[in-house]
């Protein structure tokens, strides 16, 4: 894990969360797309779109 911290703080009651690794890929990206609108506060719409043939890519959570 990343050196980041988190925490969850409860009135004056403060512990540390402890992260756990994901080592496949899809795994994280099926958690992530599941819990968008708890994580980032918007709507999940889609995996992956195209950047279209001028970019020639994708974008995915």
């Amino acid at each position: 894990m990343a050196d980041i911290k988190l925490f969850d703080v409860n009135g004056e009651d403060v512990r540390e969360l402890i992260g756990q690794s994901v080592t496949i890929e899809k795994k994280r990206q099926t958690m992530i797309e599941n819990n968008f609108e708890i994580f980032l506060g918007v709507k999940f719409l889609e995996s992956e779109d195209t950047t279209g043939r001028r970019n020639g890519g994708c974008i995915e959570t």
